[in-house]
């Protein structure tokens, strides 16, 4: 009897060694951190390509989606493209993917995007990183927060374009790239924007950010001027981490190892 107590008791020990363990294992495969990569407008994923190098190279899991209409998906260009789907694109690809844990970065127009993100999965976030981004409020539209030169600029362009469907890409000297052979890759590369995503207002049901950690990068050399207040508003608020660059506002194509190694300090 006092022999069958003891391997009873060896077994539960040996059941509660293992399950800790295993719990153990779980909570550190749960803590790895996880980028999700979103391009600005008239880019698409594989303007992340050095970047994501770089990070996986150190062993990081790197997610670069395109968001619909562009890069590889302009054939998908339609006038039900918006903002609200760009939102979607990235909370379906997170959810399907079952990614948590995620520091959620976007790049210039996808600040808007990353904040209705954060809106919606905060759960799946750890922080969220605005490179050189727009910072749209609740209620605000990308050519709300565009200077005024600049919105009527795209409306007219797009209005001559396609009839309102679409914003005409800038070459990649507006970009601050200004390598010839990156400028001949990054020229190659982008496409028209959906204008509705310009126009689509940003509604959010919960305060900016979502209560998450919120940081700024922002590319000095030279600063695009469309860009320029949102970077003196994240560097003048408080509860905002605020880190700069001397690159310009591709940052992803002309100081990918600088970025990267910016973005693995924040965890």
């Amino acid at each position: 009897m006092k022999t069958l107590i003891i391997r009873k008791s060896s077994f539960y020990t040996l059941l509660i060694l293992i399950l800790s363990v295993s719990n153990i294992y779980a909570q550190s495969v749960q803590k790895a951190p996880v980028f999700v990569l979103v391009h600005g407008a008239f880019h698409g994923g594989w303007c992340w390509q050095r970047v994501s190098r770089e990070l996986k190279a150190k062993g990081d899991s790197v997610y670069t989606p395109t968001l619909s209409g562009l890069a590889e998906k302009k054939s998908q260009l339609t006038d039900k493209i918006d903002l609200n789907t760009h939102i979607n694109d990235i909370v379906d690809f997170m959810v399907s993917k079952d990614l948590h844990n995620v520091i959620l970065v976007g790049h210039s127009y996808a600040g808007a995007v990353i904040a209705g993100v954060a809106d919606r999965i905060p759960e799946r976030l750890s922080q969220l990183v605005f490179l050189d981004a727009m910072l749209v409020k609740n209620g605000q539209s990308a050519l709300d927060v565009s200077p005024d030169d600049i919105r009527v600029y795209f409306i007219k362009a797009s209005n001559d374009n396609d009839q309102g469907l679409s914003i005409p890409f800038f070459t990649s000297d507006f970009f601050g790239v200004t390598e010839v052979a990156d400028m001949k890759w990054v020229n190659q590369q982008l496409t028209n924007q959906p204008f509705r995503t310009f126009s689509q207002a940003l509604i959010l049901k919960n305060p900016y950010g979502n209560h998450l950690p919120l940081t700024y990068i922002a590319c000095t050399q030279p600063e695009l001027r469309a860009i320029q207040q949102f970077a003196d508003t994240a560097k003048s608020s408080r509860g905002w981490k605020y880190l700069e660059l001397k690159t310009g506002h591709d940052a992803m194509i002309t100081e990918p190892v600088k970025l990267s190694e910016m973005l693995q300090s924040l965890y």
